[in-house]
């Protein structure tokens, strides 16, 4: 705890602009991904949802060829029944039996007609699923296509990125351990606030580095002094100056040479 006390303000100035650095440049690969892994994300889903709905088709299509069997079977079995009472017609003793193997007969051939009318409409329905299978079988090759393409596009990305990644990542931890706890907080609270991430920055021109905002020069040397931590009153950032961010620069850009 006694060396913590020790360290200077340059020291920590240095420390925050140097995992500033590291951050960043986290920053940039995180951006060079942009919305890749996302839109992978979400054709994978598609394509899975597309997957889901052809098995689902498939099974209609199976349902209503089971559907079609089963009428075929309750054809013939009324096409036998008529046969049947066809031939008892004919063995009759009197018109009440006649009229009532009659009524039968007439049944059966109802029955036929409405299994017919059943097996037409079975079959237009797959007929349409057919279509909408062919249709979903089209767009689910194109997705995979274009999933195809953006996986390979990602990790492409990846495998150029990954191993800069871990190496800052860890870098990253180890400057942090670095900068004591109350400062690290404010540095992490900034970041998180701020479009760009940027916690700390250089003064370039007079002004906090992207802004437009000319710091007063009584402050620009007390930056220059290194004496104290500096908060731009517009921004909302931590200041160092030119000469020590190209320092810094030059010293992390070696690190990782």
């Amino acid at each position: 705890m006694a060396k913590k006390k020790d360290v200077t303000v340059e020291e920590k100035l240095r420390a925050l602009y140097d995992l500033q650095l590291i951050d960043s440049r986290i920053d940039e690969i995180r951006n060079v991904r942009g919305e890749l892994p996302l839109e992978v994300e979400d054709l994978e889903d598609e394509v899975a949802g597309l997957n889901t709905r052809l098995s689902n088709l498939a099974q209609d299509v199976t349902n209503l060829e089971t559907d079609i069997a089963n009428k075929k079977l309750a054809i013939e079995e009324s096409k036998s029944l008529i046969k049947k009472y066809e031939e008892q017609q004919k063995k009759v003793r009197n018109n009440r039996e006649f009229d009532s193997l009659s009524k039968e007969v007439e049944y059966q051939d109802l029955e036929v007609q409405l299994s017919e009318k059943r097996i037409k409409e079975f079959k237009a329905k797959i007929e349409q699923k057919n279509e909408v299978i062919e249709a979903t079988k089209e767009k689910l090759a194109q997705r995979e296509q274009h999933l195809e393409h953006k996986r390979s596009e990602l990790n492409e990305i990846l495998k150029e990125t990954e191993k800069e990644e871990k190496a800052l990542l860890k870098k990253s931890e180890e400057f942090a351990k670095s900068i004591d706890e109350h400062l690290l907080k404010a540095y992490n609270r900034i970041r998180n606030k701020v479009k760009n991430g940027l916690a700390v920055v250089s003064i370039e021109r007079g002004a906090s580095g992207g802004s437009f905002f000319t710091i007063p020069p009584q402050i620009q040397l007390e930056i220059a002094a290194r004496k104290k931590i500096t908060i731009d009153e517009h921004s909302g950032r931590i200041l160092v100056d030119a000469a020590l961010a190209a320092e810094e620069k030059e010293k992390i850009d070696k690190i990782f040479s």
